[in-house]
């Protein structure tokens, strides 16, 4: 018996509205009374020949309409680009302008120095001039004292011979000669030597010669270094007075500039988490994500950044930003090849399921793998990310990935959302748009992927499918029915209604996108999860991006190295190979990954080793900048503002993503006065250096679908360290909370306990004015505190000095009875007044009112 259709069924598969269908078929005689009604082949055979051309017509419309979107978006992509490479030209040029002027400034300064040392020479030769007529005058002086001697000599003989006279014509000439040298303007070296050759005489003894010139050598010699002396004083004077003060101003100015462009400098590597870039810049990580927010970004203390967001949030806070390239960068930089573009074939498109807890994503991948995770997830929600590879009946195959819909996973949805081709944006229909519906759209407009949208739980009696279509379009998701860019299919996940639709959408978007990859060649991909397993070690989810991963490849993730030992798919059955867009269980890391870590399979071992070992130094030298230690400044600074009380606590997961999540969870608990503090996150067992950690740090340890040593267990016994253990994440988040509010100071409050009347007064020596009393209300104790009022106004308020009952004292007095209350220390107390008994009652905080008060 042929299978009969329903009239909206018809509607929807044409994409037409099912009025034109009932109007068509009225008028060929055919009763059909609503969108419900049946109809049998025949008659869908000529509703299909009557609107096929309209199908056609409006998907041909639809798929040409996509294609210019997505040429637009490549357009703008390479504007964008175009603007970031002319704005990393205009960099250059003022780099090397910059240089420029560096080098002009050394020039000036060798010129500088060049025009010291002319002036230092110019001043020598100078005091050489002096010195040499200095010596001048000397010999001259000489000259004279000889000549007297010859005189006296010359008086003492009798006649005066024709020799005697040519001396003395010799010697007067001598004498005139030094000072007609010295009337000149030019200065003439005269030397010592030819002097002496024109003053000596054949009679003089050789003796006597011998013993002058000795005299004169040892006074040049004497003079000589006092010269030098006074030169080297001089010069010493003269350079302190010219440059010395510029000099220190100016070393001083470049050293304090120097100085506060490195304090104002932080050096990072791209893609570090919003909580190392606050330790960078010494400031909360809520402020950097406030600052976030304000410039529109949503991020996580967590996520990581970019180099670009990186460089916008520093200098919102006014630091500078040195980039440090992670080493083997231009190495294993994935660069497109002229081979590449040649070899590329098609690949499967990579699809997330994001939304919110409990709305059916798992639920959908179950039906799609006749498998059922949910029941092998703790409280009955994802709690990792699974990536899954799907074969349809047409040959095809779609990559899923599952991300967690619980708020605290935020993370790692985002994570998916960067690795993705297509985002499946499921909604509940009896739901509507939640929190984390609105995150996941965020996620995946920020990683500029197209959206599908799959209404679940149409088939429950309280499903609103056009109020969840109303709410998405107010969130900017405007589906095609109301003529926006969006496919949208309503479906039941559990009963596996319009999955096929579903199916057709995604690949309908895959062909716009036009996926390919090349095969042949190195494989490349991204770690989506990475655990510590007991029995195989370090093992990581790698979805391949390009090329194959074989048995035996080394490769290179983050930090670590390592030699593929084995291979596994999703149920755990050992594959040899991996292609691009699958995802592959990987064995044979040398320590486990971060999740989001590239993969990059190398030729050589020894590269691959020698990449590892210089980031694992990088990585030490960054987290030695990134630990900061307690000051006396911090101190004083803690005592000021008041010391934050302080949870510590060292977590343990199975996987890097769930340890991330409770991280981010845990922290986002922190208020201004009380905090979580992480001291240490890890994946693996709970070892003994886990419990050492805890009790250097009075910490606790919490343990996520992990196990603990027995030795690890008996030392955490021993020093009194408590370690807990969960398998459903919101459970710790709710015992931290408890925990945390435990340390909040309790809130002080008044409660009235009892109101008494006074009808009269009594004076009692030594204990003053005694009021005589009627309780109207309550109790009085003698432990209360009291409050006088009188005609509205408060004029006593403290402690209660005595209670009598007649003249007993008493505990208590109840309502109904008369009492005598003496006032500690105050006697103004009239007929009439009324007093109020209250006690003062702590009262535990919640840290909503800790967040409210901050």
């Amino acid at each position: 018996m042929a299978k009969k259709r329903r009239i909206y069924q018809i509607a929807k598969e044409l994409n037409i509205s099912h009025e034109e269908i009932i109007e068509y078929l009225n008028g060929l005689d055919i009763d059909v009374n609503s969108h419900m009604s049946p109809v049998d082949n025949s008659v869908y055979e000529k509703v299909l020949n009557e609107f096929a051309k309209e199908k056609v017509i409006i998907d041909r419309y639809r798929k040409e309409k996509e294609r210019r979107q997505i040429e637009e978006e490549r357009r703008q992509k390479q504007e964008e680009e175009e603007e970031a490479r002319k704005q990393e030209e205009e960099e250059q040029r003022l780099q090397e302008a910059r240089e420029k002027i560096e080098e002009e400034e050394r020039l000036r300064d060798q010129i500088v120095e060049e025009n010291k040392r002319r002036i230092q020479e110019s001043r020598k030769k100078e005091k050489e001039e002096e010195e040499r007529k200095r010596k001048e005058e000397e010999a001259r002086k000489q000259l004279e004292q000889e000549e007297a001697e010859r005189k006296k000599q010359k008086e003492k003989q009798p006649k005066k011979s024709k020799k005697a006279a040519k001396k003395k014509t010799e010697v007067e000439k001598a004498r005139k000669e030094p000072e007609e040298e010295k009337e000149k303007k030019t200065t003439r070296t005269v030397e010592i030597s030819d002097l002496e050759g024109r003053i000596s005489h054949r009679g003089k003894k050789k003796k006597r010669d011998d013993k002058d010139k000795d005299k004169k050598k040892r006074g040049r010699n004497k003079v000589d270094k006092k010269v030098e002396e006074k030169v080297k004083e001089t010069l010493s004077k003269i350079d302190e007075k010219s440059g010395g003060r510029k000099r220190r101003r100016r070393k001083e100015s470049e050293e304090g500039a120097e100085e506060a462009e490195q304090s104002n400098t932080i050096k990072v590597s791209e893609y570090i988490s919003v909580d190392e870039l606050a330790t960078q810049m010494d400031v909360e990580p809520t402020e950097v994500i406030a600052k976030c927010m304000e410039l529109g970004l949503m991020v996580t203390i967590n996520q990581r950044l970019d180099m670009d967001t990186i460089v916008m949030v520093a200098d919102e806070f006014g630091f500078s930003v040195e980039e440090e390239h992670e080493y083997g960068e231009d190495i294993l930089e994935d660069q497109e090849s002229e081979e590449d573009l040649e070899k590329a074939t098609d690949r499967p498109p990579v699809v997330t399921i994001m939304g919110h807890v409990d709305h059916g994503k798992t639920t959908l991948l179950d039906y799609i793998r006749n498998t059922n995770v949910v029941a092998g997830e703790s409280g009955g929600i994802t709690q990792h990310i699974g990536a899954y590879s799907v074969e349809l009946d047409g040959g095809r195959q779609i990559t899923f990935l599952d991300t967690p819909g619980h708020e605290a996973f935020t993370a790692m949805r985002a994570r998916g959302a960067q690795i993705t081709d297509i985002v499946i944006l499921i909604v509940a229909a009896d739901d509507g748009v939640m929190p984390q519906t609105a995150e996941a759209i965020n996620h995946a407009k920020a990683a500029n992927v197209p959206i599908v949208v799959a209404i679940n739980k149409i088939d429950k009696p309280n499903a609103e499918p056009e109020r969840v279509k109303r709410e998405l379009s107010e969130h900017g998701i405007l589906i095609e029915e109301w003529g926006g860019k969006y496919q949208a299919a309503e479906i039941s996940a559990k009963a596996g209604q319009n999955i096929e639709a579903l199916m057709e959408s995604i690949l309908l978007e895959a062909d716009l996108l036009e996926l390919k990859a090349n095969a042949d060649t190195l494989a490349r991909g991204v770690v989506v999860e990475s655990e510590l397993d007991k029995g195989l070690g370090p093992v990581a989810t790698i979805l391949i991006e390009k090329g194959t991963l074989s048995i035996g490849d080394n490769f290179v993730c983050g930090q670590f190295a390592g030699r593929v030992r084995a291979m596994h798919d999703e149920r755990g059955n050992e594959i040899e190979s991996a292609g691009p867009a699958q995802p592959v269980r990987v064995l044979g890391f040398d320590d486990v990954p971060q999740a989001g870590d590239t993969f990059v399979v190398l030729e050589e071992e020894r590269e691959a080793k020698k990449i590892s070992s210089e980031r694992q130094r990088q990585r030490r030298e960054q987290e030695f900048r990134l630990s900061k230690l307690t000051t006396l400044d911090e101190i004083s600074k803690q005592i000021k503002e008041g010391k934050v009380r302080e949870l510590s606590v060292v977590i343990k997961g199975d996987a890097d993503g769930s340890v991330e999540a409770i991280s981010d969870a845990l922290q986002q608990l922190s208020t201004s006065e009380v905090a979580v503090s992480v001291v240490h996150k890890g994946v693996g067992m709970i070892s003994e250096s886990d419990v050492l950690l805890a009790v250097a740090s009075d910490a606790i340890i919490i343990g996520f679908h992990v196990s603990t040593a027995p030795q690890a267990t008996a030392l955490a016994k021993r020093e009194n360290i408590e370690i807990r253990n969960y398998t459903v994440i919101y459970n710790i988040v709710d015992e931290v909370r408890l925990a945390l509010e435990g340390l909040l100071e309790p809130e002080e409050r008044e409660k009235t306990v009892g109101t008494l009347e006074v009808r009269d007064i009594f004076s009692v020596p030594r204990a003053g004015t005694i009021a005589g009393c009627y309780v109207t209300s309550g109790k009085i104790t003698r432990d209360n505190r009291a409050r006088l009022v009188r005609r509205g106004e408060t004029l006593f308020d403290g402690e209660v000095a005595s209670l009598r009952r007649f003249k007993d004292d008493v505990k208590e007095v109840s309502e109904g009875y008369e009492c005598g209350v003496g006032l500690d220390g105050f006697n103004d107390i009239q007929p009439g007044d009324t007093i109020e008994a209250y006690k003062i009652v702590a009262v535990k905080r919640t840290l909503e009112q800790s967040a409210e008060a901050s």
